[in-house]
């Protein structure tokens, strides 16, 4: 029961963790060299991509946070470890819940001179959660390698 839980715990993770960086680092440059000045068209095409993912992130994060703690009572060893995932898995949360519910709205709505300035710190904001989530993903592998 342990093993299939921590498979899919993990393979959630890798998930959010792959998805992010994808996006971060293949996405996004892509479309700013398709785009190019085109600022309009980028922001649509960015709008359409992001369009109806807010709940499916939600879905994984409460999903990781369910196998983590599913994870936590199976193997209560190395149960620090799995607080701090647990504190940086909800600062990541929390950095989400501002970014689906207040800045892209603001964004959606914003005129064509604030668009800079979102979209810089839409990049940091992602590269918050990313680096939050791989933290976590980093000391899940550590705990595992701790309880052997």
């Amino acid at each position: 029961m342990t093993f299939v839980v921590a498979v899919v715990h993990v393979g959630l993770a890798a998930a959010w963790v792959g998805g992010m960086a994808y996006s971060l680092f293949v996405v996004r440059p892509k479309l700013v060299k398709f785009f190019g000045p085109d600022e309009e068209g980028r922001e649509a095409l960015t709008t359409v991509i992001a369009s109806g993912n807010r709940w499916k992130v939600v879905g994984l994060i409460a999903a990781i946070a369910l196998t983590g703690g599913l994870l936590l009572v199976l193997e209560p060893g190395q149960w620090w470890i799995h607080a701090v995932k647990g504190v940086l898995l909800l600062a990541a949360s929390v950095i989400f819940w501002y970014v689906s519910w207040r800045h892209w709205p603001h964004r959606v709505f914003a005129t064509a001179a604030e668009l800079p300035a979102l979209q810089r710190r839409l990049v940091v904001l992602a590269g918050a959660m990313l680096a939050l989530i791989g933290t976590a993903f980093a000391l899940g592998v550590l705990a595992a390698q701790l309880n052997r």
